[in-house]
């Protein structure tokens, strides 16, 4: 496929939906009908998220795969002369997965959100939000300029405070205002950091300051150790990194499905790919003093996601199982911070894996859980398991199954997506880059191993108490012990639940087993950032 029709996907993918978005405010979407408004304008974000997971897909097809690591359909136009800002558009082996990967979970949200509706106010705002918010995220895996990308990274804030704030469940307001105090906060520091990248080498352009020989050269180490500081902190807000994570768990418990399956599934991965496009090729010397300590909170991070998970299990202090995953969600990415912290290509390579294999996981289970609130009306683990101990597998058999399958996924079952980004940024860390200290990252290894362990702990027991009717105490009577046959039936997955879930856990399985198809995009490119664009 020739450049301009490349460059015409990339662009039309980040603009498209920001357009869609105007047209579903409109009295009625053009050139769509339903049986009333409200279907109207949700087969209206149907389509317009279809046509974009389209054009990434044409974007993949047509990509130079034989040179992930150039950087392809690119724009380069002048936007602010005064300040140097242009609009600089590109795609290498490190973006294009992730820009598949939010067409994909946005264009899965928007089918699902079809059928199923969350309650709330107008479906034209519900579908305007979603669109804002794919463009916004879209935009910032695609744009190659640090104003532009600042802009990208806070397009998407608003679109899901109000999508928290107005369909979201119990204390969805103080869920929202965390959220969005918290990365707004971040979002400030983070803005001094690209400032102060951009003045002292006098470009904001991504490309140019990735090389060696370009204006990086003008950045002392002094610049880069606080650039790196304040970048990090706003990235790691978004990632989320421990103990900046706090704002996580309330968002995603009060979120509404969709929501919570593109908080988890793409916004988390646009703080850690911030680490990866600017601190380990703008800043290397930064990274490079930071990295321990980075690499030290992950692994605790880690550990500390997992033991959160294993107490909502076991003690059932608002054991929500929406806020378990959430909490999950702090450990998984924890793998992916310490593979980035290891500086090095096995363990970057990881973490962009990981970063992929977390969103099509995550996301099939927040999904579940949202299929499991509709049918139950809860998502607390002792009314999902049931007090007569009644078994999800005896009640609805394939939901069951496809929730036992994410939660094996997710405890990083070999075979499966979850396992290569994990063991590639242990690896990682098992021989960090020239300059870090050995014993200290083969101690943060072993704290990610220990994690390894305590989540396949309590992701097992969810499935023990929700797919298979285990408790974890004996049954006072037999009521209690009852299964199956004492519970009425549930209805198990509907058509429209098929055709917005399988894809996900289609492709968990194909990158389980065929992981060198992800690997190759990501390694060229991966190789050149670390050795500054040469």
């Amino acid at each position: 496929m020739n450049h301009t029709a490349l460059q015409i996907l990339l662009a039309g993918s980040v603009v498209l939906p920001l357009v869609g978005a105007l047209a579903a405010l409109l009295p009625a979407p053009p050139g769509l009908k339903g049986k009333n408004p409200d279907q109207a304008v949700l087969r209206h974000g149907v389509t317009v998220t279809g046509v974009v997971l389209a054009a990434t897909i044409a974007l993949a097809v047509g990509f130079d795969h034989g040179h992930p690591a150039r950087m392809q359909a690119t724009t380069d136009l002048s936007w602010i002369p005064a300040l140097g800002i242009r609009i600089h558009l590109g795609v290498d082996g490190i973006s294009l997965p992730l820009l598949v990967l939010t067409a994909l979970l946005t264009f899965l949200c928007a089918l699902y959100s079809y059928f199923n509706m969350p309650t709330g106010p107008s479906p034209k705002a519900f579908v305007a939000l979603i669109l804002v918010l794919e463009s916004g995220t879209l935009a910032t895996f695609a744009v190659l300029d640090l104003m532009l990308f600042f802009l990208a990274f806070e397009m998407v804030l608003i679109p899901m405070y109000f999508l928290i704030a107005r369909w979201g469940g119990a204390r969805r307001q103080a869920a929202a205002w965390k959220f969005i105090l918290y990365t707004l906060l971040g979002s400030v520091v983070m803005l001094l950091g690209l400032l102060l990248i951009g003045l002292k080498s006098g470009t904001f352009d991504m490309v140019a300051l990735a090389t060696d020989n370009g204006p990086k050269a003008q950045l002392s180490h002094t610049v880069q150790v606080i650039a790196v500081l304040a970048v990090g902190i706003g990235l790691a807000v978004k990632s989320p990194m421990w103990p900046l994570h706090s704002w996580l768990p309330d968002a995603h418990t009060a979120a509404p499905t969709a929501g919570s399956v593109l908080l988890a599934g793409v916004l988390l991965k646009m703080g850690t790919y911030g680490f990866v496009r600017i601190a380990l090729p703008i800043t290397p010397d930064g990274m490079h003093t930071f990295a321990p300590y980075l690499a030290a909170l992950a692994a605790v991070g880690i550990v500390y996601g997992s033991l959160a998970c294993l107490a909502l299990v076991r003690t059932g202090a608002k054991g929500d199982l929406k806020r378990l995953i959430a909490y999950s969600s702090v450990g998984h990415m924890g793998f992916v911070l310490l593979g980035i912290a290891s500086m090095t290509p096995t363990g970057v390579n990881g973490a962009l894996f990981a970063n992929v294999a977390h969103g099509l996981i995550t996301g099939l289970l927040f999904f579940l859980v949202g299929g499991l609130k509709d049918r139950l009306g809860s998502t607390d683990l002792d009314t999902l398991a049931g007090t007569t101990g009644a078994a999800l597998y005896g009640r609805a058999p394939r939901f069951g199954g496809l929730l036992a399958f994410g939660a094996v996924a997710s405890l990083g079952l070999p075979g499966l997506a979850g396992f290569w980004g994990e063991m590639l940024a242990m690896f990682g860390a098992f021989h960090p880059a020239a300059g870090l200290s050995r014993p200290a990252f083969l101690t943060f290894m072993a704290l990610a191993g220990l994690g390894t362990l305590l989540t396949a702990a309590y992701l097992l027991l969810v499935v023990r108490r929700i797919c298979m009717g285990g408790t974890l105490k004996a049954p006072a009577s037999p009521t209690e012990a009852g299964g199956p046959a004492t519970a009425p039936a549930l209805p198990d997955l509907a058509r429209y639940e098929y055709a917005a879930w399988s894809p996900l856990a289609v492709l968990t399985v194909l990158a389980g087993l065929w992981p060198a198809a992800l690997l190759g995009l990501t390694n060229p490119a991966v190789q050149q950032l670390l050795g500054g664009g040469k």
